[in-house]
This record gives structure tokens, C-alpha cells and sequence, in this order.
């Protein structure tokens, strides 16, 4: 479907997020398949504009919409059938149907990461969200967030500030300012390269409490994993890092001081197991970057340093006759899949087509003879004494 179909759809009463994420899986032909799924009021407000389009509430929404795309340039109506439709939002269960974009859509086509944190950070948070927004955003990943202030905003403008890219996902419309601190921000977002800015909500949306919470599956579903830089034990940013584990994205979390407020929920987080412990950006990529040629196209790849260890998609294939700088065969097969290069554990599973319990063991042993150690990113193979 094009774009003014998924528009009609999104805009039918009755048909939210969910029923139609489970519709479209059907894969149903347009109009009649829609039709026949979808409930009686949608389905009599989606007849009527099929026959009686100049009389249907349905048109101006579509001539509103229309008439905002032609007002500038960078704004699009993205949609699950649109070449630019951010591959990962595809595992929610409750994708957006469209979303309004404004800036830059190659951002779309970096790995991403979301960093979030509190509204009132401590210097060493200021400083923090920062030194990790740059740091990834030079080599190639593309920082998300929600544009609030505090560790949110610092890091997007970090982002900017080195080059990077970054999207911000509003709980209001693309040209709603909010919160109005933000509007340098908001305008670096839609004018500059790397910069973009979307939404569920269409433009003029006025920016409401019952937004927020439905934005923040969009944040993390657009990435890869989430790094949490302060918290406190009650804060919003653990609204972010539940949707992570839901989702099945990673979660990362900075450790602080037992007596800073504003870490207890990331130590939280930490002492019950369900965040990463991050000391650098490197604990980050070591998790991730071999996972980034599975969502993303191969053009976006291109835009990657490659030629960091830690960013490596997989072992490389082993040569044919390996050599070990002494005469005799290896010790251990999984050597040949070991270089000077760390390779991630389950990169080296998957690889070798061992289970991860003979490969930790393996592991062990080798390391004890002084074959292999274990480095940030993965293991590597030591040279030959």
C-alpha cells in the first residue's frame, strides 16, 4: 500500500497500533482484505471514502498531511511498505502505521543506540552522556532519544556536536517544540545533517502526558540496545529500560556512586541482572556490533569503521591450513576461528556450531595454556610464545 492507504488506515476509529500490526501480518489485499478485517465502524468509515471520498472526515487529514509535506523540504510520511521504514520497528507488536519524519533520513541508516537518564543529572552524568554520545557517534552509530532534558538532550546535542547523527522520537507533533527549552535543539535536529525528528502523532499535536509512555516503545524499538547513564530508583528512564527487556534489546547501565541518588537505579538495575555493566563505549560495541548487519541494510554497513575489532559482524572464515608458528596440529578447532581481534562469544558459537556451555569450557582450557584471553569485545588469540 502507499502512503495515503496507510494514512486512511491509521486515521479509522477503532483501529489502533495493535489490531493493525495484526491485520497487516495477514497480509491482506487492499481494500477488501482490510475490510473484512476490520471492525464495523472502521470498516463503514473506510467504504465511505472509497466511494464517497469528497464526503468522508477521512479527506482532510489526507489534504492537511499532504499540505505539510509540501511546505518544506526533509518532511516525509514514513509507512511498514515505505524503503526508509526503520527494519527494527518491525518485531513490535504495537509498531506505529505511519510515523511523520522531519531532517534527515539517512540517520535511519546507521546502528542506533538509545541513551537516556535523568532530567537533573550530577556533573559526572553531564559529563558521562557526552563522552559516550561522542565517542559512539564516531564510529558510526546514531544516538536516540526523546529530546527531554537532561542526559536525553545532552546527549543528542553531543551527538550533533561530533558529526553524528541523531533521532529524536516526540511525544507531539514533529512541529511542536517540547520541552520549549529545547528549541535550539529541535531546530539542530530538523536542519542538520544527521539530524531528524519523528512521530506517531501528526503535526500541530500538542504535547500530553498519555503520549509519553506510548512514545517510548518507538525510542527503544528503533534501537539496538539502551544505555541508561543516571537513574534514580523512581525514575522515567526505567520506563525505557523495561521496554528494552521487553523488546529483547540489550541494556546497558552506567554504575555510580552508592551515595549518589541518581544511580540507584541504574546499580538497580546492575545488582538484578538485567543491565550490562559499562565502563566505556567499548563494553557497549563489544555487545552489539556484531549484531548491526542484521537489521540493516547494506548501504548503511558502508557508513561503519569497519576496520574496528569491535565492530567486526563475525569470525572470518578460518584458512585452510591454519598455522600456529610451532609444527603440529592446533590444539583446539575453535582457534581457527580466533585472530588478534576479539570475537564476541556468541559470534565464536555460532561460528564453530558448538553449544555455549563446550565453548566457555574449551575456552577455559585454552586460555589456562595460554593460547587464547579474554579482552573487551570478546577473545582473542595470543601469539605464539
Amino acid at each position: 500500500m502507499g502512503a495515503r492507504e496507510w494514512l486512511v488506515v491509521a486515521s479509522l476509529p477503532g483501529m489502533g497500533p495493535l489490531r493493525i500490526a495484526e491485520l497487516a501480518a495477514r497480509e491482506p489485499k487492499w481494500p477488501q482484505g482490510w475490510l473484512a478485517g476490520m471492525p464495523q465502524k472502521a470498516a463503514q468509515a473506510l467504504r465511505l471514502w472509497l466511494e464517497h471520498p469528497a464526503r468522508s472526515p477521512l479527506r482532510d487529514i489526507l489534504e492537511y498531511t499532504q499540505a505539510w509535506l509540501d511546505g518544506a523540504p526533509g518532511r516525509h510520511l514514513l509507512h511498514p511498505d515505505h524503503p526508509d521504514w526503520p527494519t527494527l520497528l518491525r518485531q513490535l507488536p504495537d509498531p506505529p502505521a505511519v510515523l511523520w519524519v522531519q531532517g534527515d533520513l539517512q540517520a535511519l541508516n546507521s546502528p542506533t543506540l538509545v541513551v537516556v537518564g535523568t532530567r537533573r543529572p550530577t556533573q559526572e552524568g553531564v559529563d558521562n552522556a557526552r563522552a559516550f554520545a561522542r565517542e559512539l557517534s564516531r564510529r558510526g552509530w546514531c544516538i536516540v532519544s526523546g529530546m527531554a532534558l537532561g542526559v536525553d538532550g545532552i546527549a543528542q546535542q553531543a551527538a550533533l556536536d561530533a558529526g553524528g547523527a541523531s533521532v529524536a522520537v516526540l511525544g507531539c507533533g514533529t512541529d511542536v517544540i517540547y520541552p520549549p527549552r529545547h528549541r535550539e535543539l529541535h531546530q539542530r535536529l530538523t536542519e542538520t545533517p544527521g539530524g531528524l525528528l519523528l512521530s506517531e502523532h501528526p503535526p500541530g499535536t500538542r504535547a500530553r502526558p498519555a503520549f509519553f509512555p506510548r512514545r517510548n516503545r518507538i525510542v527503544t524499538g528503533l534501537s539496538l540496545g539502551v544505555l541508561v547513564v543516571e537513574a534514580a530508583e523512581k525514575s522515567g528512564s526505567l520506563v525505557s529500560a523495561r521496554l528494552a527487556l521487553e523488546q529483547d534489546r540489550e541494556l546497558f547501565a552506567l554504575p555510580g556512586s552508592i551515595h549518589n541518588v541518581q544511580a540507584r537505579g541504574c546499580l538497580n538495575l546492575i545488582r538484578e541482572g538485567h543491565a550490562h555493566l559499562v565502563r566505556d563505549a567499548q563494553d557497549i560495541l563489544g555487545e552489539l556490533g556484531h549484531w548491526a548487519s542484521s537489521f540493516l541494510p547494506s548501504d548503511a554497513l558502508m557508513a561503519i569503521d569497519t576496520t574496528d575489532p569491535l565492530l567486526t559482524t563475525a569470525p572470518s572464515a578460518p584458512s585452510e591450513n591454519p598455522t600456529t608458528g610451532m609444527e603440529g596440529p592446533l590444539p583446539d578447532d575453535l582457534l581457527r576461528w580466533l585472530s588478534a581481534s576479539p570475537t564476541p562469544n556468541d559470534a565464536l558459537v555460532q561460528a564453530s556450531d558448538v553449544s555455549v556451555s563446550d565453548c566457555q569450557q574449551r575456552l577455559l582450557m585454552l586460555e589456562l595454556d595460554g593460547w587464547v584471553t579474554q579482552q573487551a569485545g570478546g577473545w582473542v588469540r595470543l601469539p605464539p610464545a
